[in-house]
């Protein structure tokens, strides 16, 4: 039996627009008959067990990386400067508005 998009939106409770991502990723089993998405129940059932997590199998959650402590803010404008000035007061950096001699 083939399912349109609404059909398996509404069984797996997800919207329609998920389901045409997931099938253009090539994430979840579908086909294309004269342009119109469909998708087999039987491979539907078998993608639904495929994705299944038992008890027994911990699902990590990736924890999020915190930015690095922001150091003093004079110490950073201080390393900033050193690395653009020149002892004279000049920058290191060309200017494009300035004429080479």
């Amino acid at each position: 039996m083939l399912l349109t998009v609404q059909e398996l939106a509404q069984l797996l409770h997800v919207k329609a627009a998920t389901l045409y991502a997931w099938a253009a990723q090539g994430k979840i089993p579908s086909l294309k008959l004269h342009g119109l998405l469909r998708f087999r129940q039987d491979e539907i059932n078998q993608w639904l067990k495929s994705c299944r997590v038992t008890s027994r199998t911990a699902v990590s959650v990736p924890k999020k990386r915190r930015p690095p402590p922001l150091h003093n803010v004079d110490v950073l404008i201080e390393q900033a400067k050193r690395a653009v000035y020149t002892g004279s007061g000049e920058t290191s950096i060309a200017s494009p508005f300035r004429k080479e001699q």
